[in-house]
């Protein structure tokens, strides 16, 4: 890097060693007149150009403000250059899976399939029903149009979507609970994604929580001997994203559900990962379901719509019906609800219930969930034989899978990965592994693959064999480059 000079200032005089430093900034009009500057109002227009401009001095002065030296005029072009490019060029973009993660957090969650986008295109094109009673020809209920689908599938009374399941656990217990007791296991004192805790949702809800039992063990008389005349709520949080063996005992649905129809109390089963039921085949024996959920007594279930259920990023809340018209009414569901796309999207989502014979095939999170072994071994077989075809050495592997997103575990979906080889000692084959995975993130459509132990791997469960050749291109590409390279 380099930087413009400050000239000598005595120590005593701050101010104007500031003052002159910053002077030597160019202005707005002397960094236009540069050509890759007069090139990219040419691409994209004068008023963005001088936008970033204007950001980048402001930067170039920040830096200086903060102790480090002035950016360059080079640097400043740079600057404005990648900041015009953050407003034209989409950062949301569509990436290549191929970690063997299923349901990978950090890439959106469940991938929704071409029926899902099949089915919302009509909504996207043009005008839709989505608060309009076509019999009544007078304005309806959004929810309507997943209710019904959601009542039939989880065996509650009724159901309600919202943004996601942290709001969900909101808006109940804010509507049921709010300045009165909600009793939960210490063992259920659980932290989701993005370092947020049950406690604190719980105290965002105005509620008060009351925590029993043990971080292991906690039962059915450990919630009795805390309940008074403030308790309103009993509530269960499913360990969706970690599990406890051994020594561990956990109060049930069931038994929480006797215990408060005996005081006139409520329960409320944060579900999280969002099993609807559970189809057959699939390594889900150990994980709770809605359904199982409501028909143990729960007065509500909550969970997401994005992990297992398979649909976009919601919160659904099934239960009472009279519970549910409560959480309607919550001047919280303004801020909360769903919009078009999203009850689009979750109402085909959830369609693929309806026939069990067509589930595994028409959700792709249990289609990877349940891809055999024989078919993993295929389709890493046939990435491994493309880039031997471009002289570039690979292994077949073994790998283990998981399915992510807070869920399921514990347990691994055995498969198969493509390690790629590289000439020359260890830790140049790791420098190797290294750049070439940098390089497939840095490409336009990026492709995400496992760097473990100084090697890289593409698992194939969570690739699309239609991408295969484009995977092995780039893969291609990237080693094709660094081999050019001019060593230091």
């Amino acid at each position: 890097m380099t930087y413009l000079p400050i000239g000598r200032f005595s120590v005593n005089d701050p101010m104007k060693l500031l003052k002159n430093a910053l002077s030597q900034l160019p202005s707005v009009d002397s960094l236009l007149k540069n050509e890759a500057l007069a090139r990219c109002i040419d691409g994209h227009g004068r008023d963005p150009t001088v936008y970033g401009v204007r950001a980048a001095i402001e930067w170039a002065r920040k830096l200086f403000q903060a102790g480090k030296q002035i950016p360059s005029p080079d640097e400043l072009v740079a600057k404005t250059l990648s900041i015009v490019k953050t407003i034209y060029q989409p950062s949301l973009r569509p990436i290549i899976n191929a970690t063997g993660i299923v349901l990978h957090t950090n890439l959106g969650r469940a991938v929704l399939g071409k029926k899902v986008l099949d089915d919302i295109a009509p909504i996207i094109l043009g005008y839709s029903t989505i608060e309009f009673d076509c019999v009544a020809a007078a304005r309806g209920s959004r929810n309507d149009h997943v209710a019904g689908l959601l009542k039939y599938l989880t065996h509650a009374e009724n159901a309600i979507v919202v943004n996601n399941n942290a709001a969900a656990i909101v808006l109940a217990l804010t509507t049921l609970a709010r300045k009165k007791e909600v009793v939960v296991s210490r063992g259920e004192l659980i932290e989701i994604g993005g370092e947020f805790r049950i406690p604190e949702i719980m105290a965002a809800s105005g509620a008060r929580m009351v925590e029993v039992g043990t971080t292991n063990r906690t039962r059915i008389a450990d919630y009795e001997k805390v309940i008074t005349e403030r308790t309103a709520v009993l509530f269960k949080a499913h360990k969706s994203n970690f599990s406890m063996n051994g020594f561990v005992e956990e109060a049930t649905v069931r038994e929480l559900s006797r215990l408060a129809r005996k005081h006139g109390l409520l329960v409320v089963h944060d579900i999280g990962s969002g099993l609807i039921r559970k189809p057959k085949g699939l390594p889900l024996d150990n994980e709770p379901d809605v359904a199982s959920s409501i028909d143990n007594g729960a007065d509500l279930v909550l969970f997401s719509a994005d992990k297992l259920l398979g649909g976009p990023q919601a919160g659904i809340v099934a239960g009472k019906s009279d519970l549910i018209a409560r959480l309607a009414k919550s001047p919280l569901m303004r801020a909360l609800r769903v919009g078009k796309l999203t009850l689009a999207a979750l109402a085909s989502a959830c369609r693929h219930y309806l026939d069990d014979k067509q589930l595994t095939a028409a959700n792709p999170t249990f289609f990877m969930l349940s891809r055999s072994s024989g078919d993993l071994r295929k389709s890493a077989e046939a990435l491994r034989d493309a880039l031997s075809d471009k002289n570039i050495k690979s292994d077949v592997v073994e790998n283990q899978g998981r399915c992510g997103g807070g869920t399921l575990p514990d347990v691994n979906l055995p498969g198969f990965a493509v390690s790629l080889q590289f000439p020359g000692t260890k830790k140049t084959q790791s420098s190797m592994a290294e750049a070439v995975f940098k390089r497939l993130l840095a490409q336009d459509r990026p492709i995400l693959g496992i760097l473990r132990e100084g090697a890289l791997l593409f698992d194939l469960r969570t690739v699309d064999d239609q991408d295969v050749p484009f995977v092995a291109d780039m893969i291609e590409r990237a080693v094709r480059d660094l081999l050019r390279e001019p060593k230091e």
